[in-house]
């Protein structure tokens, strides 16, 4: 297996060879295509030159001689090629030697048929008759000079250097991208293997400006946080449930114990505070049954109509000896001539309302004060209970829907298992409404739930 680092300059590297030398072939065939139609036309003025030479060698002379043309030898000589007069009748006037050509060093060809010689008869006219021909031959269908050789050789120079920086420049840009893609990944992926051996403190904060990257190392980080957090809870999971049962237990125990010795004598009070601890006890049990059929997606609501001025009055009233007992002030306000009805679970829905005023009531100290507001926008239907106890911390606020969450230790103090917020979570869930908290240590908390308006 290779390195994502690896494994992208490879795939880098080969599409860029791939590239320049489709480039490379490309541009190479195209040039020559274009030089050898050049000089293809050049070789055809060439011909047409020496035809109207030898025109003009007759119009002068009315008559072909063996010094007919001989100045063109030399030139012909010079560029390679052989010219062989013939009369009208093509009977020879006087030729070159092919074989005085062949051998000269500058002697350059196009092509492989340089070995092969070859000739072109062109007819000489001259007041509109034929009156001879010139025959002009060569060892190549175009013929190149020193010059033109060395042209297209530059040409194929410049290609191939051309290649080769731009292999070089894309070497080192591929090692570039390369890296701003493995090293955040490679981070992100040292993160992750940690985290999945239990090492929930691990955290990626290599920098990236890839979007994608960073959302998966944003990610991957939130995600060592949950499970850091979920493993704290599962720690503390054992140590609340062994003392919440623990404590009624206990007391069930030593007060039977004392009971046998004779230390305290068997009544009705006695009785009936063993009875309190095992209805506590109860509760306990029937709260993290209720919590195992809400994650177990067991549980069911009966939808009807469910006016929340009335419940929320309901409520209100059962709480009225709570409340006396510590002096609090309960404010229930509610807008008038408005429609609070919703669909949904009117038993689920009280026992929202009753875990929410309860907490209210059990953090407030004696004298407090607690608000119950019912109001109503555009599209929801909005209750917020707030209270003036002793608030959450910052740090736990995130956390406090989780299940056996009991934030810090003054909360801790007061009794309670810590389930029925989670519990309050998954029953507005069902009911497709949504619950935030909002609060300061020493001052008090918001809850805030929100209805979707049917109406």
């Amino acid at each position: 297996m290779y390195s994502i680092r690896r494994k992208l300059s490879i795939i880098i590297l080969v599409c860029s060879i791939l590239a320049a030398l489709l480039t490379a072939i490309f541009v190479n065939t195209t040039i020559s295509n274009k030089f050898s139609e050049y000089m293809v036309n050049n070789q055809n003025k060439r011909n047409d030159r020496i035809v109207q030479y030898f025109q003009e060698v007759y119009k002068r002379d009315k008559k072909w001689t063996v010094d007919s043309g001989s100045e063109m030898k030399h030139e012909a000589y010079m560029s390679n090629y052989c010219i062989t007069l013939l009369d009208s009748s093509k009977r020879l006037v006087w030729m070159m030697d092919p074989n005085d050509i062949k051998e000269k060093e500058h002697f350059k060809a196009l092509d492989n048929k340089s070995g092969v010689f070859t000739t072109n008869n062109f007819p000489i006219n001259y007041n509109g008759s034929v009156v001879g021909y010139v025959q002009i031959g060569q060892y190549s269908s175009v013929l190149l000079s020193a010059e033109d050789v060395n042209f297209k050789l530059s040409i194929n120079k410049g290609i191939i250097a051309s290649i080769f920086l731009s292999l070089l420049i894309v070497i080192i840009i591929s090692l570039y991208i390369s890296k701003q893609f493995s090293v955040p990944i490679r981070e992100v992926s040292n993160v992750s293997v940690k985290l999945s051996n239990g090492d929930y403190n691990s955290r990626t904060n290599v920098d990236t400006n890839i979007l994608e990257i960073e959302k998966l190392r944003s990610s991957i980080n939130s995600l060592g946080e949950k499970l850091n957090h979920q493993d704290l809870l599962r720690k503390r999971l054992v140590s609340d449930i062994s003392h919440e049962i623990r404590t009624p237990l206990n007391i069930l125990q030593n007060n039977l114990e004392a009971m046998i010795d004779g230390i305290i004598p068997v009544n009705t009070e006695q009785l009936m505070g063993l009875n309190d601890e095992v209805i506590r006890f109860g509760k306990l049990l029937n709260n993290l049954n209720t919590l195992k059929k809400f994650e177990e997606e067991t549980v069911s609501i009966d939808k009807e109509k469910v006016l929340l001025d009335q419940l929320l009055s309901l409520v209100c009233d059962d709480f009225s000896i709570a409340l006396k007992e510590k002096n609090i002030d309960l404010v229930f306000n509610i807008k008038p001539d408005k429609n609070y009805g919703v669909i949904g679970d009117e038993s689920k829905l009280k026992q929202v309302f009753i875990n929410l005023l309860s907490n209210a009531v059990k953090f407030s100290n004696y004298g407090g004060k607690v608000w119950i507001n019912l109001t109503k926008d555009k599209e929801d239907i909005i209750v917020s209970i707030r209270d003036t106890g002793i608030g959450i911390s910052k740090e736990d606020l995130p956390f406090i829907f989780e299940r056996l969450y009991r934030g810090d230790k003054s909360r801790n103090k007061i009794e309670g298992s810590g389930i029925g917020l989670t519990i309050v979570k998954d029953i507005l869930t069902l009911h497709s409404a949504s619950i935030e908290a909002q609060s300061e240590v020493g001052k008090g908390s918001i809850f805030t739930i929100r209805f979707k308006d049917f109406d």
